[in-house]
């Protein structure tokens, strides 16, 4: 078999979910018998200080035997996150405008340590 053909035969119908620096890929595939399962892959893109980057993959294969159950989890615990919290993104992180601010280390000191100016300008009685 042609591995053209042997790609076409295991991957018969996809979906793919771009969830900023996540990508998420929803791949219907077939098995040597010609039945069907689902693989759900998480890739996410880390990029190097020198500028490269590489990718990190997850990948859950799902099987129709659990289709029932873990579509009924899988409803539950997304109802229960979006009752108790729900739809808002709360972390910033996650907001697409988000622009991550760098660190001084003029910031960190100061949320560390106070200010002392002179080491006559400490306080004993504090201690």
């Amino acid at each position: 078999m042609r591995e053209n053909d042997l790609l076409e035969k295991e991957e018969i119908f996809s979906k793919v979910l771009r969830a900023g620096r996540r990508t998420y890929f929803f791949d219907v595939r077939a098995t040597k018998a010609d039945d069907y399962y689902i693989t759900i892959t998480e890739s996410k893109k880390f990029t190097e200080e020198d500028g490269s980057f590489h990718f990190k993959k997850h990948k859950i294969y799902l099987y129709k035997e659990d289709f029932a159950a873990f579509t009924e989890i899988l409803g539950e615990m997304t109802s229960y996150v979006l009752n108790n919290k729900g739809e808002e993104v709360i972390s910033e992180r996650h907001q697409k405008d988000f622009k991550k601010e760098p660190i001084s280390a003029e910031d960190t000191d100061d949320a560390i340590t106070p200010k002392v100016t002179n080491f006559t300008d400490i306080d004993f009685d504090d201690i």
